[in-house]
């Protein structure tokens, strides 16, 4: 390769690369929260969330009663080109077990849920169901959960994924094409107690892509 070659393409492999690598805009581990109550940048929809400590770890806790939906939004509101990530933490309680999801778009935007007792992964818009994925969750492991919401056009794409483990997935499981661009809103996560056992969350990361 000539030289004056290299310097035309290293320029375009770099900022390729940045891209990729991308610093995130908003991160949350609660390593530097006091235990008790949430930290100022959560917006608490409802329920008793609270920041407690296990073996030196720290996380946002929701407790295992009552029985309702709860949700906790956060960072900026955005429309599009956002993709955030979470790790959750629920145990069943004989066949009753729990349901969490992480979310873009505000409230009313799009969500991926971890349903355990139907084995299955799910892509939300609002309230419904629009696709599903098969998940092994295993109770009192953590739980990856990862969505994404890119402009295309004159709309959006949304995907996302969920896993346990150490090896996150290549791809996306699932997967919806939007022809507008939806109302911009924080990002979130939601649980439901379902199992009567508190549910943890932790490591929230909000990065811009491309």
């Amino acid at each position: 390769m000539k030289l004056e070659s290299f310097f035309l393409i290293a320029p375009l492999v770099l900022a390729g690369f940045s891209i990729q690598a991308a610093e995130p805009i908003y991160t949350q581990d609660f390593s530097k929260s006091a235990v008790g109550e949430p930290p100022e940048d959560l917006m608490v929809l409802d329920g008793q969330f609270a920041v407690k400590e296990d073996e030196g770890n720290k996380f946002l806790e929701l407790p295992g009663s009552p029985l309702e939906t709860f949700g906790v939004l956060f960072g900026a509101s955005q429309a599009s080109n956002l993709q955030v990530q979470v790790r959750v933490l629920g145990t069943k309680s004989g066949r009753k077990q729990p349901v969490f999801a992480v979310g873009l778009n505000g409230q009313g935007g799009y969500k991926v849920r971890v349903s355990p007792a139907k084995q299955a992964i799910e892509l939300l818009k609002g309230e419904d169901v629009v696709t599903t994925a098969p998940i092994q969750w295993k109770s009192g492991e953590w739980t990856n959960l990862k969505l994404q919401v890119r402009k295309a056009g004159a709309g959006v794409v949304v995907e996302g994924k969920a896993w346990q483990g150490e090896t996150e997935p290549t791809g996306w499981s699932l997967k919806l094409d939007e022809a507008k661009i939806p109302p911009a809103g924080k990002a979130g996560v939601w649980g439901l107690p379902f199992s009567g056992t508190p549910i943890r969350f932790d490591d929230f990361k909000i990065t811009t892509i491309e």
